[in-house]
């Protein structure tokens, strides 16, 4: 339950239960379960909120493309001649 997953949390929780305490054969307290169902929420919550505000990495042909434009930019020189006034 420590690395977050595709699978749906609480089928996630069943799998953990079933791994590490014997379900369906042996149940631990009622309140014990509820409180490894609620963990999981807040843990698959937590990870999608750390998805959604994650800095999205640099993409190299994006930044390439950048400089290039930059560069062509800075290259072109737009004079504008106010002198010649009619």
């Amino acid at each position: 339950m420590n690395e977050p997953s595709s699978i749906e949390p609480l089928h996630e929780v069943v799998l953990w239960l079933a791994q590490h305490a014997g379900f369906p054969e042996r149940r631990l307290p009622t309140k014990a379960e509820a409180l490894v169902c609620v963990a999981a929420l807040a843990a698959s919550e937590e990870a999608q909120n750390r998805r959604r505000f994650a800095l999205q990495r640099r993409v190299p042909e994006q930044t390439s493309a950048l400089r290039a434009h930059i560069l062509r930019r800075s290259q072109v020189h737009f004079k504008c001649d106010n002198s010649a006034k009619v």
